[in-house]
């Protein structure tokens, strides 16, 4: 079984089901008041890297991934943009998910939205409420952090440390500077909802711990998200669970920002590049590349010299594809081991993948082992070894797709000419005339085909 980094216990542990074969994660998502940066692009292919081994594994993932659709950011967005709430979030939310198809990011199972969610946030204030964990002030509900015996836990530090680092609160009749929202009583012209406390809206730390409880239940087995996520929102939301005496994930996962120069990439910094500028002056796959050479808790920095070596990678790995007729596998469905054959020198190959990918979801460790086969696997077929070449190619794609890392084999159309040229070199090669071969590929060149070698022939493609 997998073991992953638990920045709860501060150590690399295995993640320990509830349910024998059953994976239940949830993953804090977008909130949509924005076009979604290169951060956001490393927090959801980071956790659908992470879903597909599992499920590759042969493990079946219920994957949960929210929408805040409404939230302080969104409501002076809508002001700026003189527009609705309402309007803000779907436009964003519509380039979130183009973001993700372009990625092949897998849809998650459940895709909760934080309003739809309103009548069960009321309910949990409400207990928290009746249990003087809560209290009200004149602008809503907050939660006491105090009633929380191991606050802090999860950041690593200490309820004095943490108030001694908070900043001056606008709103001096908190108990604590640290105490957080639940509850935010109406404004004029923003979005409310009818509560026992008062009209208003649900601060967004209410938001997840219900949405996850109710969909994945008590004790799942894995909260993941960004580093910039575990203190405050990820500490707050098991400081309501821990309140109510409700099991919470008994495994978070964190992984490491987006740099820039000394800096993480994001809105509130104004330094993000959009991720859909991006994806549309790139090869889309050139990110996953670059997300998994990079350990998920390290920082990376994306930069324009990053993303064409990431770039070239792909271009390998295409030829590959090519040489071995892999299009059939160059699918974006969620491939499983069990579909594929993995005998003789493919089984090495898929337990070495296995075994990076089990310590820590080291993704660096088998993307090496990858290219290494696809080396290795290249010289087989250069000796002659045809058979033992085409299985070890498609075990390389199956654990490409594994990683959902998709193969680009198609081929472009070749016109009459080109194609009698290529013909004409295959029979000088078969006759032993490499000087002509040569010839001949040079020609081709210069008419802007690149020829590659396989064990069934030659192909074209454009340079």
């Amino acid at each position: 079984m997998i073991h992953l980094y638990d920045s709860l216990e501060g150590e690399v542990r295995e993640l320990a089901l509830r349910d024998e074969g059953r994976v239940a994660i949830y993953l804090c998502g977008p909130t949509v008041y924005d076009l979604p940066h290169l951060g956001h692009g490393r927090h959801a292919l980071v956790w659908d890297v992470l879903r597909r081994w599992l499920t590759f594994e042969g493990l079946e993932v219920n994957f949960v991934s929210n929408v805040t659709d409404i939230d302080d950011k969104i409501i002076a967005r809508a002001a700026l943009e003189e527009t609705s709430e309402e309007a803000v979030a779907a436009s964003n939310e519509d380039e979130w998910w183009r973001a993700m198809e372009a990625l092949g990011v897998a849809p998650p199972t459940h895709t909760p939205h934080a309003t739809a969610f309103v009548a069960e946030m009321i309910a949990l204030i409400n207990e928290l409420l009746a249990l003087d964990v809560a209290y009200q002030l004149d602008d809503g509900v907050y939660f006491d952090v105090s009633r929380v015996g191991d606050y802090g836990r999860l950041s690593g530090q200490s309820l004095e440390s943490l108030r001694a680092g908070a900043r001056v609160e606008a709103n001096e009749a908190k108990r604590s500077p640290l105490d957080f929202t639940l509850w935010k009583n109406a404004k004029p012209g923003e979005p409310t909802w009818e509560a026992p406390f008062g009209a208003g809206r649900p601060g967004w730390h209410t938001e997840c711990v219900v949405m996850s409880l109710a969909l994945l239940g008590e004790g799942f087995d894995l909260h993941c998200g960004g580093l910039d996520l575990k203190f405050p929102h990820h500490e707050n939301e098991r400081a309501q669970a821990s309140a109510l005496s409700r099991a919470f994930a008994t495994h978070w996962a964190h992984h490491g920002w987006v740099m820039v120069g000394e800096e993480k990439m994001s809105k509130s910094l104004g330094n993000f590049t959009s991720l859909t500028d991006l994806l549309a002056s790139t090869d889309p796959r050139a990110y996953r590349l670059l997300v998994l050479r990079s350990h998920y808790r390290s920082p990376i920095e994306v930069t324009p010299e990053t993303i064409a070596d990431a770039e070239r990678s792909l271009e390998r790995i295409d030829a590959f594809a090519r040489r071995f007729s892999l299009a059939p596998l160059a699918g974006e469905r969620m491939e499983r081991a069990s579909d594929h054959d993995f005998s003789g020198p493919a089984a090495m190959l898929h337990t070495r993948i296995q075994s990076a990918l089990e310590d820590d979801l080291d993704t660096p460790q088998a993307i090496a082992k990858i290219f290494d086969a696809i080396s290795q696997t290249n010289v087989a077929a250069d000796r002659g070894d045809v058979r033992g070449a085409a299985q070890m190619a498609r075990a390389v794609a199956a654990l490409l797709g594994a990683l959902g890392l998709r193969l680009h084999a198609s081929l472009d159309e070749v016109d009459e000419t080109s194609a009698d040229l290529a013909t004409k070199r295959d029979g000088a090669r078969a006759a032993g005339d490499f000087a002509e071969a040569d010839r001949l590929r040079e020609e081709l060149s210069q008419r802007g085909w690149v020829i590659e070698d396989g064990p069934h022939g030659s192909t074209l493609r454009r340079t």
